[in-house]
């Protein structure tokens, strides 16, 4: 099988949050790594090659420096990588995202793309589900199992409270692996060395905009929260001081 894994690189989740000059993003000095859920996706997508052969091909849009994600995913195995490569993919909307992928590989013929569940940044759990309804293609989410059955796929998929669902897929199809299904593997210093001589296509914003048009996305503040220590006391009867603390955990707290 074909297999396309969209990964994303964010900054690092122990790092201390920067922010530029006009508080609307992160400054580039931030450490960044591999997005995590990202990481399941392509472990599950190497182990459909081990099982049944093919390629995986990773696909990534951002800076320059996105660069070091795709170069890690080659190392783990990985046979080739597309970079959408300019600051203007830094801030798309999930659609818009969506959009540029999908121009991206339209002349390739994939058999499956898995994303991750979800982005570490912004968390919208979107650009999977709308890159398969750009290509028209169906689509599962939260999948634990795949296991190929023909001309189609028969998947594993996890519910709330602890329920599951199994279903059946044709291809092509979108899926949005769930973390934590698969143990990730380490990249070997082989699969380092030879990631340097394995294939990068490199794509701007000119070559995908057309496809992409108006972002729908517009950041005016960011902020980090300021940490807090306050106490309050309520007095008054038991069954006074019960109601107003139930009013408070409501319509302040907003936790029931």
């Amino acid at each position: 099988m074909k297999i396309l894994v969209c990964i994303k690189q964010v900054p690092q989740k122990d790092a201390p949050l920067k922010l530029n000059e006009s508080g609307s993003w992160i400054r580039e000095d931030v450490s960044y790594e591999v997005n995590e859920p990202d990481a399941y996706a392509l472990e599950e997508a190497l182990r459909q090659k081990e099982k049944n052969g093919g390629e995986v091909v990773v696909v990534t849009a951002g800076p320059a420096r996105a660069q070091q994600v795709l170069r890690e995913a080659l190392a783990k195995g990985a046979d080739r990588a597309i970079h959408l490569e300019g600051d203007e993919f830094v801030r798309l909307d999930p659609a818009s995202t969506a959009k540029a992928i999908a121009a991206a590989v339209k002349s390739e013929n994939f058999d499956l793309i898995f994303t991750g569940l979800q982005s570490d940044d912004y968390g919208y759990a979107q650009t999977g589900v709308l890159l398969a309804e750009v290509l028209g293609w169906p689509h599962s989410t939260i999948i634990l199992h795949i296991a190929k059955e023909g001309d189609g796929l028969k998947l594993k998929r996890e519910l709330e409270s602890g329920y599951f669902q199994d279903m059946e897929m044709p291809l092509p199809a979108v899926l949005t692996i769930q973390s934590g299904g698969n143990k990730l593997r380490y990249a070997t210093l082989m699969g380092i060395k030879q990631a340097k001589n394995k294939p990068m296509t490199k794509l701007g914003w000119a070559d995908v905009a057309s496809a992409v048009g108006k972002n729908g996305l517009k950041i005016e503040r960011l902020y980090i929260p300021v940490k807090q220590k306050r106490t309050e006391t309520i007095d008054g009867p038991p069954a006074e001081v019960a109601r107003k603390l139930v009013d408070k955990m409501r319509n302040e707290m907003r936790i029931l």
